[in-house]
């Protein structure tokens, strides 16, 4: 076997290697809720987040020793993609096997000398492999009464711990069921049924059973949430229904679930059905791929650049003290990198900074809390940055940026959700929006709190509202664990003065 062919066949081994553990570490998720072991699921969540890099930097140890003299040389490198190429061939994951390829790329060449000859910028295979939806959901059609299929519904996605009150629970669906669909569903129609996908999806100390409801050319989406009531018995916690609701349970806010898929790309597939206005690259990354979540957002990012003509502006709102935001008018992303000093009285160093974001990573989001994918040496046309854009940037981040040419290289940026700055929503937002999202903003930093998170700065600019109308935080450089934090009763005025 050829070294460049041995070579190759080591990065594929080592991707393996981490689906496998990535899978077993899944597999056991039903164990740890039935257990209601909530910490045993936490630390495995933030462990699985760590398996890419351990397994990414074990192969790179490999690839260097068998590269020897070559591990540089582009040509050599050209040729591996190659015969990687033709080894995923047919694979059933060859997407995220692409991108396992590209991150060991990206470690021997700091992030440089990124081309789609050298990786997977594009795949020779295509963005997913073909995917056929109905090997991975149950069908149930309607043939008799409602209860009697949720009841076969419930018993198939039966746990080792029974069910608190099974017969309750099917009334309560049965009753939903009929309430919500009657305007939009005959369920009286001979071609009724649920299509639930095979597997339970978990997090935190929720279990969730996710699929649509479908009659002729109609489908809703639903999803069952179920609950442990630790002591021995579980239940069903309510019933959600359309796009919307599913997204949110979905959201880029949220922690990753862990579900037993062994072919990622037919769960997200089915599940962008269920939410078409969902990012692909958000889906990957709900199901714990966040890296190859982050590849595919970049094949977007790039084929958005290629069809559209406006330029990169700073954000609206309030400027930080510690980022540098901007974006564009036509994209639904915004970019933030670190500047050089920070606007007094902030005062940490970038890598402090640099450890919340990865703090957030692995926390529990709890709905309150953007995700971000993280980019080094990013490169753009430079003729896509504003003026004024280019003029903040030499200001405040002069060592991040490097101008070569016609390209613009951003060494190191954290790429994020547009939300509209709450402080801005409030300045447009009727009566009735301004309780609304303001209930909002308190339950986020209550369930913030819950989740262990005290956001340290909770001025409104620092908050951001999503097109579901709910309140999110993204200004990380102050978060701690609200475990650390010592809070004291504010001592009665002396005087007027410190009254006013």
């Amino acid at each position: 076997m050829e070294r460049r062919e041995r070579f190759a066949r080591t990065i594929l081994n080592g991707f393996e290697s981490y689906f496998a553990e990535f899978q077993n570490i899944t597999l056991a998720a039903k164990s740890w809720f039935e257990n209601a072991d909530w910490h045993g699921i936490q630390q495995a969540s933030a462990r699985r987040i760590d398996l890419y890099k351990v397994h990414t930097s074990r192969v790179n140890e490999y690839v260097e020793l068998i590269a020897g003299e070559h591990l540089h040389d582009l040509d050599f490198w050209r040729a591996a993609r190659g015969a990687f190429s033709r080894q995923i061939e047919g694979h059933d994951n060859f997407e995220i096997a692409e991108t396992f390829f590209n991150s060991v790329y990206g470690a021997v060449f700091k992030h440089r000398k990124i081309r789609n000859e050298y990786v997977f910028v594009f795949s020779p295979h295509g963005d997913m492999p073909p995917a056929d939806v109905s090997k991975v959901y149950n069908n149930y059609h309607l043939d008799a009464s409602l209860p009697a299929l949720l009841e076969q519904l419930l018993d198939d996605y039966a746990f080792s711990i029974p069910y608190e009150d099974k017969a309750r629970d099917i009334r309560n669906i049965d009753s939903v069921v009929k309430t919500y669909l009657a305007p939009r569903f005959d369920l009286t129609r001979g071609d009724v049924k649920f299509q639930v996908l095979k597997h339970h999806f978990y997090r935190n100390k929720g279990a969730y059973i996710v699929g649509r409801i479908v009659t002729g050319s109609n489908s809703i989406p639903f999803i069952l949430p179920i609950l442990n009531n630790e002591v021995g018995g579980v239940y069903v916690d309510t019933v959600l229904f359309g796009s919307d609701k599913v997204s949110v349970l979905f959201s880029f806010t949220r922690s990753y679930f862990l579900v037993d898929a062994s072919i990622p790309s037919q769960y997200v597939l089915f599940l962008q059905q269920l939410m078409p206005a969902k990012p692909i690259s958000e889906i990957y990354s709900s199901m714990g791929y966040n890296k190859h979540g982050k590849t595919y957002y970049h094949r977007c990012a790039y084929r958005h650049m290629e069809k559209t003509t406006d330029q990169f502006m700073i954000a609206p709102g309030i400027k930080g003290m510690v980022m540098c935001v901007f974006t564009m008018p036509s994209y639904d992303f915004v970019f933030k990198i670190i500047k050089d000093r920070f606007t007094p009285p902030k005062e940490m160093t970038r890598e402090q900074v640099r450890e919340k974001y990865r703090l957030v990573k692995r926390a529990d989001r709890a709905g309150r809390m953007a995700d971000t994918q993280e980019f080094n040496n990013l490169a753009f046309a430079r003729e896509r940055f504003s003026d004024e854009l280019m003029e903040e940037l030499h200001k405040v981040a002069p060592s991040v940026i490097e101008e070569h040419g016609k390209a613009l290289v951003i060494k190191h940026v954290y790429v994020e959700r547009r939300m509209t700055p709450l402080n801005l929503y409030l300045h447009d937002a009727t009566d009735e929006q301004v309780q609304d999202v303001m209930d909002e903003y308190g339950n986020a930093i209550k369930q913030l709190a819950a989740a262990n998170i005290f956001p340290g700065d909770m001025l409104l600019k620092n908050f951001g509202v999503t097109r579901h109308g709910r309140v999110v935080f993204y200004d990380y450089d102050e978060i701690v664990p609200l475990v650390d934090c010592n809070f004291r009763t504010i001592p009665a005025p002396r005087t007027e003065a410190e009254e006013l």
